[in-house]
C-alpha cells in the first residue's frame, strides 16, 4: 500500500479471532461501519428464511431472483407478489417479476404520471396500495429486530465461520418454531380436538420448507435442536 500509494486492501484481517470477518460500510451517523454477516431473508406466512448469508458487503438486490426461485422450490409454484424494500427494484429484478406473473410492491421506475381527471382515481388505488405493501412489509424488519432484542442476533460470538453461520441459522429456527408454537396454541383453545389434530399436520408440514435450513448445521447442533 505504501509503494501503490493506494489506501485500499481487499480482504484484510481486521480481526485475528474471526479473520473472515470485514468491514461493512453502513453510512450511518453513530456506525460508519459495521462488522459481522450480512444476511437476506425471506418472510412467508411468519416463517422466515435464511437464504444468504455472506461476510462481505454485497448488495441484496443481486439475491432477490434466487430467493424467487427458491420459494418456487419450497411450495411449487411462484409468489403472487413480492413486497421488499425499494433497493429490490432493480430492472433485472422487475422483468424477471413480470415474466413469471409476480406483483413487485413497490414505486414504479421512471418519472411518476401526471394526475388527470382520467386516471386521477387509479392513482389515488395505486397509492393506497403501496401503502398497504408498506405496512405488510414491516414483519420482515421487525424479524430482525426481535432476533437482535430477543435473542442477541447481534452478538454472535463464535470464532468459525461455520460455526457463526449454524448460530445464526438456530437463532432463525428458534424464532419459527415459536410462531408454529403459537399458532398451535391457538387452535388448540379456539378450535375443538379433531380440528386441532388436522392443524397440527398443516404446521408439520410447514415445518418441513424450513428443515433445509438445518442441513447447513454442523451435526453437533442438529443433534442439539
Amino acid at each position: 500500500m505504501y509503494k501503490s500509494r493506494d489506501r485500499r486492501c481487499d480482504d484484510r484481517i481486521v480481526n485475528i479471532s474471526q479473520p473472515h470477518v470485514r468491514p461493512i460500510i453502513r453510512g450511518k451517523a453513530s456506525k460508519s461501519s459495521e462488522f459481522g454477516a450480512k444476511l437476506s431473508v425471506s418472510l412467508v406466512e411468519g416463517i422466515a428464511l435464511v437464504d444468504h448469508i455472506g461476510w462481505d458487503a454485497f448488495n441484496e438486490s443481486q439475491d432477490l431472483v434466487g430467493q424467487i426461485e427458491k420459494y418456487k422450490q419450497r411450495y411449487g409454484h411462484y409468489p403472487q407478489s413480492v413486497l421488499a424494500d425499494g433497493i429490490y427494484g432493480r430492472r433485472t429484478n422487475r422483468s424477471f417479476m413480470k415474466k413469471n406473473g409476480i406483483r413487485f410492491g413497490g414505486k414504479a421506475l421512471g418519472r411518476p404520471a401526471k394526475m388527470t381527471a382520467e386516471n386521477n382515481e387509479r392513482l389515488k388505488q395505486q397509492k393506497e396500495k403501496r401503502k398497504r405493501d408498506a405496512l405488510d412489509r414491516i414483519p420482515i424488519e421487525g424479524k430482525f429486530g426481535q432476533g437482535k432484542n430477543g435473542y442477541r442476533l447481534n452478538y454472535i460470538r463464535a470464532r468459525l465461520r461455520r460455526t457463526s453461520e449454524a448460530w445464526i441459522n438456530s437463532i432463525f429456527l428458534v424464532m419459527n418454531l415459536m410462531v408454529l408454537l403459537r399458532e398451535l396454541y391457538d387452535e388448540l383453545i379456539n378450535s375443538g380436538r379433531n380440528d386441532f389434530f388436522a392443524d397440527l399436520q398443516i404446521c408439520l408440514t410447514r415445518m418441513i420448507t424450513i428443515l433445509p435450513s438445518l442441513l447447513k448445521l454442523p451435526r453437533m447442533m442438529v443433534r442439539l435442536c
